[in-house]
């Protein structure tokens, strides 16, 4: 059993992040697209539409790969699980679970990250559940940082797509109004965004696997069929990312990754329509359904899916602002300020009223970490046999714009302190390892204080 030390230096490490993205990529994706296809006429089931003209990320955006901390990644998907409905908390503590993974990952500078004894013992029980969740940290974490060098004058939100969909679609058949009645849809959508101009969204689909590359492509191949349910604009002309991470019990850990481009995804919009950030979403009805073009003088029928056309560009964006705001509230703990960030439809209620025993949270929680003062939740569990805390909350000054509703000044300092955000993956104050996001979100970890200290 390793010591505690070790542990939580161990996740402060950096490490090398494998990036596969080539043209042989896209054509293995195609082929096991293809052979999917001919399995599905077999059975006497309908084609399935794909996101076209997939093609490598450029080397510019990935290099050899990337660094990162496996706390950065842990960070990354307790921040994109904030508002996930993945457990019984209703949501007040759904982050948290990304630290049943501070044992998974192990990797020194100048190696690639890979999966730790215990990450590989946990594999032999929840190959599915660890390789999904880890997946979506490493996808992320790089959709991230291509986007950052892609668009360096801007900030990169990542947004559950259900959660902002549901602002005024009806997602599944349990939500209130017409169902879209289609299965397939984007885990989540990268904002792209700076204060006064429209916003730049990417869907962005991500899946993990235990398995090897082979299976990376069939799930390349899906990801194609959910990145192109969503249309922002014209027909198929969305940006998107698609990822695949494979996570082999034995070796370094590669991210498969292809995007599509497009010069759609950009909410533009008359500065007449533009919407008040610190005003509540208002929910309504977008009727499903993707309308392809005009052939021939003949509209065709509406395929499958959501469409966000130019008249919805600006509720669009306010319900990216808004709901990111939530996500960062949940994220601090704080159930009362969330509650104003979110539709009834988006779980609004999830946030009111009492939470079950034992997996609640509570915004009461106070640090100063690298220099900065933030506020927060915390939570006590035993990592090797020793009491350890966790700590997720927001810078103060950015919670307080938050808490009491000020999302349009939160956005405006956020996005003028990015690039000062602290690069600094352990405190010796704190003493254990602590990241934080040019969004003002930290996750830190130590082993619990004794009453002497």
């Amino acid at each position: 059993m390793k010591d505690i030390r070790e542990v939580l230096r161990q996740l402060a490490q950096q490490s090398n992040i494998a990036v596969h993205s080539t043209a042989r990529l896209v054509g293995e994706l195609e082929t096991a697209a293809a052979k999917d296809d001919d399995e599905r006429e077999e059975k006497e089931l309908d084609a399935l539409r794909r996101k076209q003209g997939l093609q490598l990320i450029p080397a510019k955006e990935v290099g050899e790969g990337v660094q990162l901390t496996p706390w950065k990644v842990l960070h990354t998907l307790g921040r994109a699980i904030a508002l996930s409905r993945r457990g019984a908390g209703r949501g007040l503590a759904e982050h948290w679970g990304c630290l049943k993974y501070s044992q998974a990952l192990e990797g020194t500078l100048g190696t690639f990250m890979a999966l730790s004894a215990e990450g590989r013992d946990t594999a032999d029980y929840y190959k599915a559940l660890q390789s999904d969740e880890l997946g979506v940290g490493f996808a992320l974490a790089l959709a991230k940082h291509v986007l950052a060098r892609r668009f360096p004058d801007h900030s990169v939100s990542i947004v559950p797509a259900d959660t902002a969909l549901r602002a005024r679609f009806a997602v599944t058949g349990r939500d209130s109004g017409t169902s879209v009645g289609y299965r397939y849809r984007p885990q989540y959508f990268a904002e792209v965004w700076a204060p006064g101009q429209p916003s730049r969204v990417f869907p962005i689909a991500c899946k993990g696997n235990h398995s090897g590359a082979s299976v990376s492509h069939t799930q390349l191949a899906s990801g194609a069929v959910h990145a192109d349910a969503v249309h922002i604009g014209g027909w198929t002309d969305t940006p998107a990312l698609i990822f695949s991470t494979e996570i082999p019990v034995d070796g370094p850990m590669t991210v498969h990754a292809l995007q599509a481009c497009g010069n759609g995804g950009k909410l533009s919009h008359p500065a007449g329509a533009a919407r008040d950030l610190d005003k509540e979403l208002d929910e309504d009805n977008i009727f499903p359904g993707i309308q392809p073009p005009a052939q021939d003088g003949e509209t065709p029928e509406p395929v499958p899916g959501f469409h966000i056309q130019p008249g919805h560009y600006a509720w669009f964006q306010h319900a990216l602002a808004r709901t990111g705001a939530a996500g960062l509230t949940a994220f601090a703990g704080d159930a009362d300020a969330t509650v104003p960030y979110l539709t009834n439809r988006q779980g609004r209620k999830r946030y009111e009223g009492i939470s079950h025993a034992a997996i609640g949270s509570v915004q009461d929680a106070e640090h100063e970490l690298l220099g900065i003062p933030f506020v927060g939740t915390d939570h006590v569990f035993r990592l090797n046999r020793t009491r350890v805390e966790a700590f997720s909350g927001v810078a103060q000054d950015l919670f307080e714009h938050l808490a009491n509703n000020r999302l349009t000044s939160y956005r405006d300092e956020a996005h003028a302190r990015r690039a000062s955000s602290p690069t600094d993956t352990w405190d010796d104050e704190w003493d254990g390892p602590v990241s934080v996001h040019p969004d003002g979100s930290v996750l830190a970890l130590r082993v619990l204080p004794t009453k002497d200290h």
